[in-house]
């Protein structure tokens, strides 16, 4: 196995110390309580092993649990893929297209960020994952994706078994000691369990069925988000920039047309580019593949174009709504709630009539910094999270004045 080989090798043992997190503590702890109460659930009340049917439904549980593992543990251990410390193009012309990542002393690749959890400029960053406690990348790309397909359909699966084994041996009764309520279930067939279903195995798979459901709700959906940016070869960062691209075009007005790079003209191609037979993605994680229209460094360019125009670099968005702050808003819609990012950055609390500059976002969430007061900008204060789109309005822009904000923002400690 990838990860295991990975583990052996003596400079990467500090590796292990990814799972000492309550991303990774919580991600385990729920597949292993959904794997273990299926399987009892299923050997002893509701298909025994004696049983054809049970024993190829012992045998699925058995497969779901082995490859989500498997899976999951390449995602954390493989990882995304790093640019080598200090590195440099081949032309050394070409390092007036790059940005200097000044940690890393080196170049950042084509598709490359720095990530300030890992330390590291990581190739083709999509986003840092607590669930991993690594960056999804390059690299695991293909084994994170594969884990948000397996995880709902285990779990599915597991959700499956808990409802039947209640159903199954409830059928007579359901007794709670001061009591009986007769339900009657004779079209079920009965097996004969090896031991009394009790209370605390109702209140077990009881349980375990509501972290299965919400499991494959939750996962399910990352999976189709993964999806929609691995089918346009796209990822959350570079849609950010991509927007961003297209508001500098129509403020300007240059009449040039953007073309996204690394699009290869059909989701098939785009899809084969990330997952193989192998596992292992196609390319170095340093050149790409582009668009007949596009070259190697046609992104990289327009990051350039975009920190030095401090007017795309921080776009200026005032609150229209207030939010509280938290992580998943339940007033803030339905989307807004099941598609918060998945990461440890904080979100920050907004009063109608603040103002914050985004730096980058997604379709349902923004993430920056708001403007705060003289005095607390001379203390050092900066509020910097994420924070709901719907509740943020575009505002007129005023140069001179977002200018004189950044300036003084780039000189606080």
């Amino acid at each position: 196995m990838n990860f295991l080989s990975a583990l052996v090798r003596f400079e990467n043992l500090h590796e292990v110390r990814r799972l000492c997190h309550w991303g990774p503590i919580i991600a385990l702890s729920v597949i292993a309580i959904c794997s273990t109460m299926a399987i009892i659930d299923s050997v002893i009340w509701y298909w025994p092993l004696d049983t054809t049917a049970g024993s190829i439904n012992f045998l699925m549980l058995l497969n779901w649990t082995v490859l989500i593992l498997y899976n999951y543990f390449n995602a954390m251990f493989v990882g995304p893929g790093y640019i080598p410390l200090g590195w440099k193009p081949e032309n050394p012309k070409d390092t007036q297209f790059l940005q200097y990542c000044r940690i890393c002393q080196g170049y950042k690749a084509p598709r490359s960020h720095h990530c300030r959890k890992c330390n590291r400029c990581v190739m083709k960053m999509d986003h840092h994952c607590p669930w991993i406690n690594n960056c999804c990348g390059h690299l695991n790309h293909a084994y994170f994706t594969s884990f948000l397909l397996l995880a709902p359909l285990g779990c599915s699966h597991a959700a499956f078994i808990f409802v039947m084994t209640m159903y199954t041996q409830l059928y007579e009764r359901i007794s709670f000691g001061w009591s009986t309520v007769k339900i009657d279930m004779s079209a079920v067939r009965q097996f004969q369990p090896l031991m009394p279903f009790s209370v605390p195995a109702f209140a077990a798979t009881l349980f375990a069925l509501g972290l299965a459901l919400g499991t494959t709700i939750a996962v399910g959906m990352l999976f189709f988000i993964q999806m929609k940016v691995i089918l346009r070869n796209k990822t959350s960062i570079e849609s950010w920039i991509e927007e961003k691209a297209k508001d500098r075009i129509q403020h300007y007005q240059t009449g040039e047309e953007f073309v996204f790079p690394y699009d290869l003209g059909s989701r098939w191609l785009n899809f084969k580019h990330v997952f193989t037979l192998s596992g292992t993605p196609r390319g170095n994680g340093l050149e790409w593949p582009v668009h007949s229209k596009c070259h190697q460094y046609t992104l990289t360019i327009e990051q350039l174009k975009q920190k030095a125009d401090k007017r795309v670099r921080s776009v200026q968005y005032q609150a229209v709504e207030d939010y509280n702050g938290a992580c998943c808003p339940l007033n803030k819609g339905f989307r807004t709630f099941f598609r918060t990012p998945c990461t440890e950055e904080p979100r920050i609390p907004l009063s109608k009539g603040e103002t914050v500059l985004a730096t980058r976002g997604t379709k349902w969430w923004m993430y920056g910094d708001k403007i705060v007061s003289e005095e607390e900008m001379r203390a050092g204060v900066r509020v910097r999270g994420w924070f709901p789109r719907r509740c943020v309005e575009k505002c007129h822009y005023d140069t001179a004045a977002n200018e004189s904000t950044s300036d003084k923002k780039d000189k606080m400690p």
